[in-house]
Order: structure tokens, then C-alpha cells, then sequence
């Protein structure tokens, strides 16, 4: 306890001691800029100008050695030289930041993290080795930071500095993380955000069909970041990735075998690569190794357009690979500016002796005599190298830059009110200028206009570029096509497929699918614990379509529709009807004229033998309206035939109602006559003479009437109407007369049914009166069949489909009609013409006689 206290005295005299000394002093070793110039306002600048570093010895036993940087980058330089070529060209403005001069710093971020992050603070707080009397509390030394080229460093940096309000506007660092403003509220960038990237990406891979994809992302916030935002694309576009594996370049052997092992099982033919040059250098060894060749290769800017990995692609694994990249654009005198290494030599000395010896392979000093390296004598000329650094083809990324410098530029001009002359030399406080570069809008010399949305990201603008091979296997970048986010989304993609050339040299385009797809008539099934992009192919059902590939389901037909047998189009339902033109129809009409006909004919026969013994004997009155009426019976059989309308429809049931009841009416008048006859004959009986003609023409008048009320009130109440029966037959459309009300129809039945019926008895009771003119029997028979007609119909009527409803009907008011005929008159008619001399009022009375 008693040094528990003794410690806590300790640590309150430090910190009094502190409080009482607050000034600044640098705490640890001094970072040095690679490059740099006084300027009124200075801007900051991070590259990775070393690829790798030299891990250091931490024994623990001694202070460690600050970190040795190797392999230099040619490309840092080229992002440095367009800084200060920004830089120079403004403070020779007249017009921009007038009086003023900028300044630079670039350090070098040795592609570490916390190398940037230290080199970060190094700009914000100076790298003075003495202690200053000023409070720590002094403004930032620079107003703004250009870089990082690596998204996982730029979020390092923004994320330490973003507190303070510093700016930092990155040329290449996409990832789409960094458009979160809450988590890096001072980060802008001049290249678009990998979420339009990865949207793109995802847009072109459907655009060429591919649905069945592999990936392979960079191990760090950039990959694992944009692969992120390519799969959510992905997936709303119908897209399944089979794989999305993980790669860095320090993974040991064993993890970049499985990832070997993994893409050799699979069986899709195109892989997304979210990686850079760096990976894929790597990769290409490996996969060329394991022969695995073949697969269409989708790339990200980071690599897409990078010659030295098209050079180091020598068995041609990447051949045909197509991806995106920042539009081509230049600015004047850039280039010249980039190849004068002069202004590398006056920024900075240490640097520049390095650069030259990396850039001519040769050695201002030998360590050794044995050393086949040749001398630097600083006159060697430019335009006898060819390497990185005389590589233009990222020019965009260098053109990012300028625009970054200049951003800064225009923010300053606006905040520190330039006119003729900027009023003040004052480095601004940073969250201020912060403020004022978020919203800074302008067009550069060349015409392109720069801004920053909501998220510090600017309008996302890509070219698609293709890998060309030559015969001589030298690279091609060759531009297809382009993808610009600010357009509709059907008119955001364009490509040139004439001029694409795919993996292999094919011309065609490769088919990477996990299953072929759905053509139209079928439906697409998701196969159990599969993704969405396995599946089977199922056949829609009856009276569904599918009218499109890959459909997710089937369509169905509307109510008058019904599918075609491939099942990929609706095509109107057939309409059945009993038709004139049909075979069907064509014979019950020439039945029913013909019927009609032989009426007509009977009729004509005994109008011209009305005055012959057997017709006056057989009451001749009743028989012309039975005739007539059986006449008129024939002929509505035709209503029944033919498309259905309100008319015919309310014709056909009513007009064959009252007609059947008046030649029933007529039929049993006939009977009747025959039984009152009979007994007009006993003695003392006067029967006729309360049924002769006028009782006649009443009672059937009477009867018939009957049978008009009820049509008329079924008429009144609910009459027949067209209908479309769409449920007895699937596929095609049964037009009928619906009945309105079935107890009218069956009321209209049933009551000829019941005349028919009493028609019958009378008529069979009076079968075997004795007298020639009785023709009971004959009526006894047409009612029999009538009876046993019209019984069959009912069952027959309710369970025939479609058409052969009303055919049924038509044989029964035909059967019927011809039973009446040929029982009542047939005979007759064989008697008149036939049997004339039988047709005598001897011979009519020779059996009564005989009896």
C-alpha cells in the first residue's frame, strides 16, 4: 500500500510538471517530406513512393530502427509530379489565388498504414526538432492532404486526422466505405466511389448473361468492401456468385492452394477480380501453375488498365479480360511535365538520387568493384528507357490529382474572397476551408467540370476496357464501351460487342450459368439448399404463360384466353356453338326443313282431298292446325342453331313452349272428339253438341294460352340471355342461352309434359272403340314416342357439354314432331295416295258394319 501511494505522487508531480510546461515539442524521431516548397499555404501530399518495406529487429533488446522503405514505385512519382505541376501552374494564375502562393509536402507512405498514419500527423503538426513556446494548440501546417492511392490507408488516415477537420482528397482510393461522412466527415475524393463500381460491374456482367460468377477480392477494406457492394448489386440483378474467396499477396502457400483447389472445383467460367496489379501478378503465376487457364476475367480500375501487369502476363491468363476504368482524358503539358524529372531534383535530393539510379539501373557510387552496375553520370536521357515511369496510361489517376490540387485551389480562392488580388495570406481554419471545399464547383482548363456530392464522391464515369492479344502476345487495352451513372439506368451501359474479344480469343461470348436458361412456356424452381441461380425448368400449367426467358412464374390467361400448347402466348379460347356451317348443325337444319317439307306436303294432300271420306272423318280443322302447328314446330328447331343472342335466345325456349302446347292442344281436341264421338252414338246422347267446332277451337285457344302466360312471365321475371360457360371446358368458351330461370323453363316443360301425358290416357283408353274413324290408336302411338322422347331428353339435356345441350333438344323437338307426323297422318296419307279406293265412305263404314 505504502507504494501504491508513492507511485501515485510520482505520476501527480509528472503531470503538474507537464501542465506547467505546455508547449510543443516533437515526441519521437522526425519524418521528413520526400518532396517539398515553401508557400504562403502548404499542401500536403502521402504516396506510396516504396511498394515494401524491411520489417525491423524487435528483440526488444535494443530501440528499434525506423523502417527501411525498398522497392521503389514509379508510379508515386508520376502522382508527385502532376502535385507539383497543380501546384506551379496556379501560382502562375493571374486569375487564381492572385498573390498567393502554395506550397507542398509529399511524404512517402511506404504502402503501410501506420507509416501514412504517422506522416498524416507529421503534415498537421510540422516536424520542428526543437520546443516551441507557442500553445499546442497552433493551426495545422498544411490546409489540405492529396493521397492516399490505397483505400485501407486512405481510412487510416481520415479516420486520425477526420477529427481535426483536415481535408483529404484521394485520387484512388474507392472504396465505398469512405462515403460514410459520419466515420470520415473530412474525406473527398476526385475518383468515383467503388459502389458505382461495383453496381457497374455487376450491370455489364448481366449484360454479357454471365449468372453464375466467381470471385476473388482483396483481403482488406477495398475488397472485402466493393466484393460487398458488387454482391447486393449482384443479387437485384439475378446474379449468383458460386464463390467469393479472399486473397493477399503475404497469404502462405497453404491458403492460396485452397483458393486454387476452390476455383479448379467450380463450375462457373468468369471471375470478378476486387483486387490491384500487385495481387494479380501473384495470381497469374499460381494459376499458371495449376493450369487454369480459360476463365473470363472482370476487372476493377485498380488493374484493368495497368500495362506493367499485361507485361507480366506472359502465359496470357488474363487474356480477353474485360473490366472498368477512369474515362481517358489528358491535360495539357501534363506529360511533358511528368517526363522533366528537374522539379524531382529541386524538391528533394534523397529521393531523386534514388529515382534516377532505380529509373537507369546504374549507381552513383559501388559498394564494391565487383559490381557489374554501371555509374550514374546524371546525363542519362529519358527517351532511352521504357518502364513504368514513362508509361502514360494512367493518366486519369494523374489528371485525379491535379483535379484534387485544384479543388483546394478554387475552396481557398472562394474563402479568402479573391478578386483582383486575394486580400489576405491566412491559412484559413480547417474546418471552415472543410466546409467550403465540399460545395466548391469549377470546370478545369480542358472543359470538364469537378464537384463533390453529398458523400465527398465525384460523378461515376467509366470506359470499358478489353484485353487485346496480339500474334506477338503483346497486350491491348482497347475501349468497348462506357458506363455513366448520371444517365437513365437502361441507357447507363453501352458496349461494342463486334469489338470485344473474349478469354481464349473467342469471339463469342463465354456462357457461365448454373443452369441453361428457362426458355418461354416454362417457369424457373429454385432447387433445394441451392441459389437462385440453380434451378429447374418446369412447364407452366394449363391456361398459363410464360412469355419471356427465365421467367420466375407463369402468367395467367385471362377468362376468354386460353395459353397455346408451347405455352408462351395467350390465344382467344375456341367458341363452340352449334353453327350452321358444322356437320352437326348442317344436318339437323336439312332434318328440320326436310321435316318442315313433309308437313307442308301432308298438308297440300289433304287440303287437296279435304272433302274425301277420311279426312272430314277425321276432324279436318284440327288436323290443318295440328299440321300447321308440327309445320312451325320443325322450323324452330332452326332457332336453336346459330350463334346466341338476346333475341333468339328468348325465342328458341318460348316459341317452342307455345308451339308444342298448341300441337298438343290440337292432338288432344282430336282425342277428345274421338271419345265424345263414341258416346254421341249411345242412345239418348247429345255430347257432341257441347264439343262441336266452337268448343273445339276454344279449348285449344284455352290451353295454349295457358302455357303464353307462363312464357310471358318468364319472359317478364327472368328471361333467357347469351352466356359465356367458361367452366365446363377449359380451353375453349361454350356460348349458350342461359335460361334466367330454370323454373320458368322447367314450368314451360313440364306443363307440356303434363298435356302430353293426359293426351296419352285419353287417347289409350279410346284405342279400341269401335268405330273406322277412330284414330286413337294412332295418337295412343305419336304419344308414346312423344312421352318416351321427351323423358330420355331430360337426363340426356342435363349431362350432354356444350353444342350437343341445344343438339339434344333439337333431336327432341325433332323426334317428337316426327312421331305426331308420321303416327297421325302418315296412314292417311298412305290411304289417299296409295289406297284411294279405301278412301270411301262405304269402305270408311264396311268394318263398323262387319262388326
Amino acid at each position: 500500500m505504502e507504494f501504491f501511494f508513492s507511485l501515485m505522487h510520482v505520476v501527480m508531480a509528472i503531470i503538474n510538471f507537464s501542465g506547467a510546461n505546455a508547449t510543443c515539442s516533437l515526441q519521437g524521431e522526425s519524418a521528413s517530406p520526400q518532396l517539398s516548397k515553401d508557400g504562403d499555404i502548404i499542401v500536403g501530399g502521402i504516396f506510396p513512393f516504396h511498394s515494401n518495406w524491411q520489417f525491423p529487429d524487435l528483440s526488444y533488446v535494443a530501440k528499434p530502427l525506423p523502417l527501411k522503405c525498398r522497392s521503389l514505385d514509379f508510379r508515386a512519382f508520376q502522382y508527385s509530379q502532376s502535385l507539383i505541376f497543380a501546384i506551379e501552374e496556379i501560382n502562375n494564375s493571374s486569375t487564381l489565388l492572385p498573390g498567393v502562393s502554395l506550397g507542398y509536402k509529399i511524404y512517402d507512405s511506404c504502402s503501410s498504414t501506420a507509416i501514412a498514419v504517422r506522416m498524416a500527423m507529421a503534415l498537421i503538426n510540422g516536424d520542428e526538432q526543437t520546443f516551441l513556446d507557442e500553445p499546442c494548440s497552433k493551426p495545422a501546417q498544411v490546409q489540405a492532404i492529396i493521397g492516399e492511392t490505397y483505400s485501407s490507408v486512405s481510412m487510416a488516415i481520415a479516420s486520425t486526422i477526420g477529427p481535426f477537420s483536415i481535408s483529404i482528397i484521394s485520387h484512388y482510393a474507392t472504396c465505398k466505405c469512405l462515403s460514410d461522412k459520419r466515420k470520415y466527415p473530412s474525406f473527398l475524393r476526385t475518383i468515383p466511389s467503388d459502389y458505382y463500381q461495383s453496381r457497374a460491374l455487376a450491370e455489364m456482367v448481366k449484360h454479357f448473361g454471365w449468372t453464375w460468377v466467381g470471385a476473388i477480392r482483396r483481403d482488406d477494406d477495398y475488397g472485402n468492401s466493393g466484393m460487398a457492394a458488387f454482391t447486393e448489386a449482384a443479387e437485384q440483378l439475378g446474379i449468383c456468385l458460386e464463390y467469393s474467396l479472399p486473397f493477399f499477396r503475404t497469404y502462405s502457400p497453404e491458403k492460396v492452394l485452397r483458393i486454387i483447389q476452390q476455383v479448379k472445383s467450380s463450375t462457373s467460367r468468369v471471375i470478378v477480380g476486387f483486387l490491384d496489379n500487385w495481387d494479380l501478378e501473384m495470381l497469374v503465376h499460381v494459376f499458371f501453375e495449376h493450369n487454369i487457364t480459360g476463365y473470363q476475367w472482370v476487372g476493377t480500375e485498380a488493374w484493368i488498365f495497368d500495362p506493367v501487369l499485361a507485361t507480366k502476363d506472359k502465359n496470357n491468363i488474363l487474356q480477353g479480360a474485360i473490366g472498368l476504368a477512369i474515362p481517358t482524358t489528358t491535360v495539357t503539358d501534363l506529360r511533358d511535365f511528368i517526363l522533366d524529372v528537374h522539379p524531382l531534383k529541386s524538391a528533394g535530393s534523397a529521393i531523386y538520387t534514388e529515382f534516377w539510379e532505380a529509373l537507369f539501373q546504374c549507381k552513383y557510387s559501388k559498394q564494391n568493384e565487383s559490381e557489374n552496375t554501371p555509374v550514374c553520370t546524371g546525363k542519362e536521357k529519358l527517351s532511352d528507357v521504357e518502364n513504368t515511369f514513362t508509361d502514360m496510361s494512367l493518366m486519369p489517376i494523374f489528371s485525379n490529382v491535379y483535379k484534387g490540387v485544384y479543388a483546394v485551389a478554387h475552396a481557398l480562392h472562394n474563402l479568402l474572397g479573391c478578386t483582383e488580388t486575394c486580400p489576405t495570406k491566412k491559412q484559413p481554419d480547417p474546418f471552415t476551408f472543410l466546409e467550403h471545399l465540399k460545395t466548391v464547383r469549377f470546370k478545369t482548363k480542358e472543359g470538364e467540370e469537378v464537384f463533390f456530392d453529398e458523400n465527398g464522391d465525384p460523378a461515376a464515369r467509366y470506359e470499358i476496357i478489353n484485353w487485346h492479344t496480339s500474334k506477338e502476345h503483346q497486350h491491348k487495352f482497347v475501349t468497348v464501351g462506357f458506363y455513366d451513372s448520371s444517365l437513365p439506368f437502361h441507357n447507363r451501359l453501352a458496349v461494342n460487342m463486334a469489338s470485344v474479344v473474349w478469354a481464349q480469343n473467342s469471339k463469342e461470348v463465354l456462357v457461365s450459368v448454373c443452369s441453361e436458361s428457362c426458355p418461354p412456356g416454362t417457369r424457373k424452381a429454385v432447387l433445394k439448399g441451392k441459389p437462385i441461380c440453380c434451378f429447374d425448368c418446369i412447364p407452366c400449367a394449363e391456361g398459363e404463360i410464360s412469355n419471356m426467358t427465365d421467367s420466375i412464374k407463369c402468367e395467367q390467361c385471362n377468362k376468354d384466353y386460353w395459353s397455346n400448347p408451347p405455352r408462351d402466348a395467350c390465344v382467344k379460347k375456341d367458341i363452340e356453338y352449334l353453327s350452321f356451317e358444322e356437320t352437326l348443325g348442317i344436318l339437323l337444319t336439312v332434318v328440320s326443313i326436310t321435316g318442315a317439307f313433309m308437313t307442308v306436303t301432308t298438308t297440300v294432300i289433304f287440303f287437296r282431298y279435304k272433302n274425301t271420306p277420311i279426312v272430314r272423318a277425321n276432324n279436318s280443322e284440327l288436323s290443318f292446325l295440328l299440321l300447321f302447328s308440327l309445320t312451325l314446330c320443325f322450323l324452330c328447331s332452326l332457332t336453336f342453331i346459330g350463334q346466341p343472342s338476346d333475341w333468339s335466345c328468348m325465342l328458341r325456349h318460348t316459341a317452342f313452349g307455345i308451339i308444342f302446347v298448341l300441337c298438343i292442344s290440337c292432338v288432344l281436341g282430336k282425342t277428345l272428339v274421338v271419345l265424345m264421338a263414341f258416346r254421341a252414338t249411345l242412345p239418348g246422347s247429345n255430347t257432341m253438341k257441347w264439343f262441336g267446332p266452337p268448343q273445339q277451337r276454344l279449348s285449344v285457344l284455352a290451353v295454349t294460352l295457358i302455357q303464353v302466360l307462363i312464357c310471358v312471365l318468364w319472359l317478364i321475371i327472368s328471361p333467357p340471355f347469351p352466356f359465356k360457360n367458361l367452366k365446363h371446358y377449359k380451353e375453349k368458351i361454350i356460348l349458350e342461352c342461359h335460361l334466367g330461370s330454370n323454373i320458368g323453363f322447367w314450368a314451360v316443360l313440364g306443363y307440356i309434359g303434363f298435356l302430353a301425358l293426359l293426351c296419352f290416357v285419353l287417347a289409350f283408353l279410346a284405342r279400341k272403340l269401335p268405330d273406322n274413324f277412330n284414330e286413337a290408336k294412332f295418337i295412343t302411338f305419336s304419344m308414346l314416342i312423344f312421352c318416351a322422347v321427351w323423358i330420355t331428353f331430360i337426363p340426356a339435356y342435363v349431362s350432354s357439354p356444350g353444342k350437343f345441350t341445344v343438339a339434344v333438344e333439337i333431336f327432341a323437338i325433332l323426334a317428337s314432331s316426327f312421331g305426331l307426323l308420321f303416327c297421325i297422318f302418315l296412314p292417311k296419307c298412305y290411304i289417299i295416295i296409295l289406297k284411294p279406293e279405301k278412301n270411301t265412305k262405304k269402305q270408311m263404314m264396311g268394318k263398323v258394319s262387319a262388326k
